[in-house]
């Protein structure tokens, strides 16, 4: 009985063995995977954020070892700052037309190229091209276009429109940044919208046609409902972006005329880095950040409450 007892023992302690060893096994396969992604998490964005939260605090300005705390006298100046909120208002004014206008430019192609037309591989891998070139190309590159292309345009065809000088007014310049960024964006959006439309069943629209259901009647209580988890990601995106903005703005207007056309990134970079006041542009930046969160938070709550209305 006492041999049994002593067998029954080892195999239990073995068993117990095993058992933390595989838990061990599967702890270390689990930070094999995510051991990486939690290291660069930590290095490239815990840590930044952080810094800067603690450098909003001081007048450091990026090179001196020495610097003093002025606690929250760098948001006080922040929020009496009229070019910070002047490039904030502009970021806003410039984030609702892109959104909106790329959010529809995006879905009109992705329904178009959703039917069955000759060549509508081709017509996407064109429309997706903007995204693959880089932001400061883009600004270049339609810088020509805006001060040679469409001038020659306007004067061959008597637009006006066309032929105007697109970086000597505000309004234009808004413009400007509002049309390479639509055009930019939308082929992403595109993608996104196109994938979305392919999953939805095609017994919907055949059971509305048997119901008498025009196009434009499918589009609006077939499509769209059960599109709305896809516009909802493709509106975060147009936002991030839009909000954002930087690259294409210093290669295409550079904030001109007159800081007119100045994001907010764009004036933050100008006073952390360029007029070397870290601990001031730190300071714009969680404002900025705050801002950020406040409208991704209203977004969800309101997406939210119409997908549990749907």
């Amino acid at each position: 009985m006492e041999k049994s007892d002593c067998k029954t023992d080892a195999s239990s302690r073995r068993n117990k063995r095993l058992v933390l060893t595989i838990r061990q096994q599967r702890f270390i396969d689990g930070a094999v995977f995510i051991g990486p992604s939690c290291v660069m998490f930590v290095l490239l964005f815990l840590i930044p954020v952080v810094s800067e939260f603690l450098y909003s605090f001081t007048n450091w300005n990026g090179v001196d070892p020495t610097f003093d705390i002025l606690w929250f006298a760098n948001y006080r100046r922040a929020f009496q700052d009229g070019t910070f909120w002047t490039s904030m208002w502009f970021t806003v004014k410039f984030s609702v037309c892109v959104v909106v206008a790329s959010n529809v430019l995006a879905f009109f192609w992705a329904y178009i190229l959703s039917k069955d037309i000759p060549f509508r591989n081709f017509f996407r891998a064109a429309i997706y091209v903007p995204r693959i070139i880089g932001g400061v190309i883009l600004g270049y590159l339609w810088r020509f276009i805006f001060q040679e292309a469409f001038v020659q345009f306007g004067n061959a065809t008597g637009l006006a429109w066309f032929a105007q000088d697109w970086f000597t007014t505000p309004e234009s310049s808004f413009w400007a940044l509002v049309i390479v960024m639509t055009w930019t964006l939308s082929g992403y959006l595109m993608l996104i919208y196109s994938a979305g439309l392919s999953s939805i069943d095609r017994g919907y629209y055949e059971a509305a046609t048997i119901d008498g259901a025009s196009k434009l009647r499918q589009l609006k209580d077939v499509t769209l409902p059960m599109m709305r988890a896809t516009i909802t990601r493709c509106l975060f995106i147009a936002i991030n972006w839009a909000m954002c903005l930087y690259d294409t703005n210093i290669s295409l207007t550079s904030g001109n005329p007159f800081r007119s056309s100045e994001g907010v990134t764009m004036n933050i970079y100008q006073t952390a880095f360029r007029s070397k006041q870290i601990g001031y542009g730190s300071a714009k930046s969680m404002i900025f950040v705050v801002i950020l969160v406040a409208i991704a938070f209203a977004q969800i709550r309101l997406t939210s409450r119409k997908e549990v209305q749907l």
